[in-house]
């Protein structure tokens, strides 16, 4: 019988060795994240999500701005109650975008009445998004009058992205990275 699947640990073989190397940031100080050493069960899928991944954390072709794009990830991952991703986020992001740890807080607990609008209006979309998969005519126009189309269009994919990270890293019951903080 099969049993659930641990993320990898080394040593590993030279082609999973290539491809954790490729998904870690140039210059990570820490080890594989165990996200990604999941995922290696999965070359085929593994390899596709890089590219994709690369587009949404803006290494190539991101819309949106790095501080808009982690007040999305941090809510999304947060609503769907997924600690381990928020807290990689948090400590690999969060003070390089300029988030405080007020808002870095508000995003797990809010009240995000504090939040400027900019970041209101974010967090509402992913509010929506996570409860109904859907934005009313009413937030499709306030985010219109703030994001480019192509910005829209990212802002909705980050959400969905980052709710299926949610999944894999929930179900799988991964731990938190010892270096990423647990939810405040």
């Amino acid at each position: 019988m099969s049993r659930f699947p641990d993320p990898l640990s080394p040593p590993y073989a030279p082609e999973v060795e290539a491809a954790l190397t490729e998904m870690m940031p140039r210059g990570a100080p820490v080890p594989p994240l165990a996200l990604f050493r999941f995922f290696a069960h999965h070359p085929a899928l593994m390899e596709v999500m890089r590219p994709f991944a690369r587009v949404l954390l803006g290494a190539r072709g991101a819309a949106l701005a790095p501080r808009d794009r982690e007040i999305v990830i941090l809510r999304a991952t947060a609503r769907a109650r997924c600690e381990y991703e928020w807290g990689v986020h948090v400590a690999f992001f969060a003070s390089r975008v300029g988030l405080d740890d007020a808002t870095v807080r508000a995003t797990v607990h809010g009240p995000i009445d504090g939040l400027g609008a900019r970041d209101r209006l974010l967090v509402r979309a992913v509010d929506a998004l996570h409860e109904d998969a859907t934005l009313d005519d009413t937030l499709r126009a306030e985010l219109a009058t703030v994001l480019s189309p192509e910005q829209i269009v990212e802002l909705l994919v980050l959400a969905g992205w980052y709710r299926t990270i949610a999944c894999v890293a929930n179900g799988a019951g991964l731990a938190n990275e010892p270096w990423a903080p647990s939810f405040p």
